[in-house]
């Protein structure tokens, strides 16, 4: 009988790539998890780690490691694996470590027959989930990274701060690049589908404390924040990669923002960028292409000029 157990595997067991497993089996998002690490025992330790509290979750998943040579019946394989933080405030310049790793890793990945999806969340994400796409020659819409949407969570959360509402009664992009040069579409920011725009105009001297520019400034900063105060960022990015697998594994034709790679989208071509996605079983279904104003397409293009130079330098 053919099995139709949904398989991910993820590479890379540290801080990220453990607690995204540890998100997947919480959630039961999938039926089997392989860990995939530099040091066996860590993953091994890691899996057993995570399949002693199977006991408390409500459905079973099955958590072993594995190797490069067994990811032909995955589904989806999550790319954790990174050289740890630099403290320059800029992603861009964790790429050559990047790029060392990634190079002979996807080679023999795809030698193993893998013809699933990749997620991508090791930093610079727009050009690791670029170099990725390259080097695997799988169609772009099987290659995805989490992109912006840790960021756009972060915004939301934040708005949420200032605007007394769920975070997820709030919708609405950061796009462009996982970095110093993103920014949040705020023309499609809306609260309750009411644009936030229109509520700051109606509203002038209740939500005077609420400053967009310092907003955006605190969502590109969270992440450092976090990792000036801890040494690393896992949990959130953790959760957005459970949340873009279950879209895909379930189908859910979710609309998320991920580092998905462009032709002609935005006015963009061999481009990856942090852009709403519809999120399918085959990856990226399309990409929503918002109508932005003059400047937020002007900040767009400078986003993608920034990670072009980063994407260039790997030729």
């Amino acid at each position: 009988m053919r099995s139709n157990a949904r398989k991910v595997a993820i590479v890379g067991v540290g801080s990220v790539g453990s607690s995204c497993a540890y998100s997947l089996m919480n959630q039961s998002v999938c039926d089997e998890i392989m860990l995939i690490g530099r040091t066996p025992d860590r993953a091994y330790a890691q899996a057993l780690d995570l399949s002693h509290g199977m006991d408390f979750v409500h459905a079973r998943t099955k958590v072993y490691t594995g190797t490069y040579e067994q990811c032909s019946d995955m589904d989806i394989i999550i790319l954790c694996a990174g050289a740890y933080p630099k403290e320059s405030h800029n992603r861009l310049d964790e790429l050559s470590s990047a790029v060392s790793i990634y190079e002979e890793m996807i080679g023999k990945i795809m030698k193993s027959g893998f013809r699933g999806v990749f997620l991508t969340a090791s930093n610079p994400v727009d050009v690791v989930t670029y170099m990725v796409w390259q080097i695997s020659g799988l169609p772009r819409h099987q290659v995805i990274g989490t992109g912006t949407s840790i960021d756009s969570a972060r915004l939301k959360t934040l708005l949420s701060e200032y605007i007394p509402v769920d975070p997820r009664s709030i919708q609405g992009y950061v796009l462009g690049e996982h970095g110093e040069s993103q920014f949040p579409a705020w023309s499609h920011v809306t609260v309750g589908g009411k644009p936030l725009l229109d509520i700051l105009t109606q509203h002038p001297e209740r939500f005077q404390h609420l400053n967009l520019d310092r907003v955006a400034q605190q969502t590109k900063n969270a992440g450092w924040e976090i990792f000036q105060r801890k040494g690393s960022t896992h949990y959130g990015i953790g959760n957005a990669l459970a949340y873009i697998t279950r879209s895909i594994l379930n189908d859910d034709h979710r609309i998320i923002a991920v580092s998905a790679i462009l032709d002609q989208e935005y006015g963009q071509q061999r481009m990856c960028a942090g852009v709403p996605a519809i999120i399918t079983r085959q990856g990226i279904q399309e990409i929503v292409e918002l109508k932005l104003t003059a400047q937020e397409q002007e900040q767009f293009d400078y986003s993608c000029s920034v990670i072009g130079t980063a994407i260039r330098q790997l030729a």
